[in-house]
């Protein structure tokens, strides 16, 4: 079962952090595009380049990467290529693979969806969704998620500043968020793991630690994809609601923070060596914040003895 193996590969490398793949051309190193530029297909060859540069330096260290679709769409094929060759790249050297999709659409449109990610050209271990259209926008998914081994994570609370206006609008004494939560929580019942989570998996924010605390409480069964960490304005502190007492129950997104981190320090110019070193760096530093705000909160029991004597 897809969270069984994900949970397994963040204790098999003591990391709760999923690198985001976002490859947005600001974020690229000139020595990259330089010597890519030139190809027949410039964008996507740029782009994968960079994914496995990134990969590369951060395979043997994190459990899993996830993948914006939008950045490759928006280069149209060649872009998804870059997309699909990733994938099965990050696949080879070990690591788990999420495409962030966010589709949900009527039941046919859903089951072409689910078919393109989780079984087709673009097959993943685990997509995002949106499920504002009801169970019926996500059947097609679940069904996925029990035949293949998959998983999916539903949109509850998001990390854009904006989500308020509808998520934490209020139907029957609780914000619509509760609501989706509650869902959530219920599709993925009959799909429980060894460690007591769902193939359902819920998308809840860094940057709002409060909700956080509270779909915790209410979804024990449902795993955090938790985006916002970094950049975004997410904090170690800010996280660790989204823990369960042994120290899982979710996985930390870092994607700009990552990817950006050579920015600060040398700019664009910089070596692929030294590009790759900054992605080592900022992933480390941020495996230190993240272990030490949970240790600290006594949510540690799953990390090894090495790492507590790390931190």
């Amino acid at each position: 079962m897809f969270m069984d193996k994900l949970i397994e590969k963040i204790m098999e490398k003591n990391n709760p952090i999923v690198v985001g793949l976002d490859p947005q051309t600001y974020l690229i190193p000139q020595c990259i595009i330089d010597q890519y530029s030139k190809e027949e297909e410039p964008m996507g060859e740029i782009f994968w380049q960079f994914n496995k540069a990134v990969i590369d330096a951060i395979g043997q260290r994190v459990p899993a990467v996830k993948l914006q679709i939008a950045f490759y769409e928006q280069w149209g094929i060649e872009g998804l290529k870059a997309y699909q060759k990733t994938i099965r790249y990050a696949e080879e050297k070990g690591l788990m693979v999420i495409g962030d999709i966010k589709r949900g659409d009527v039941f046919s449109t859903a089951q072409a969806y689910a078919s393109a990610h989780l079984k087709g050209p673009f097959e993943c271990h685990a997509v995002t969704v949106n499920p504002f259209m009801g169970r019926d926008s996500i059947e097609p998914f679940l069904s996925l998620c029990k035949s293949k081994e998959k998983g999916i994570f539903a949109l509850v609370k998001t990390s854009n500043p904006s989500s308020g206006e509808i998520q934490n609008l209020v139907a029957d004494h609780k914000p619509i968020y509760r609501h989706l939560a509650q869902r959530v929580e219920k599709w993925g019942q009959d799909t429980l793991g060894k460690y007591g989570y769902s193939a359902v998996g819920a998308v809840v924010a860094a940057t709002y630690p409060k909700e956080a605390k509270e779909l915790r409480e209410e979804m024990p069964n449902t795993f955090f994809l938790v985006p916002g960490y970094g950049a975004q304005g997410g904090r170690a502190e800010d996280i660790i609601h989204s823990f369960d007492d042994r120290g899982l129950g979710a996985i930390v997104n870092s994607s700009r923070g990552i990817l950006g981190a050579y920015m600060q320090h040398k700019g664009k110019e910089v070596t692929l060596e030294e590009f790759q070193q900054s992605v080592i760096t900022a992933t480390e530093k941020m495996k230190k914040e993240l272990l030490q705000a949970l240790k600290e909160n006594n949510k540690y029991q799953v990390y090894t003895e090495e790492e507590h004597q790390k931190i």
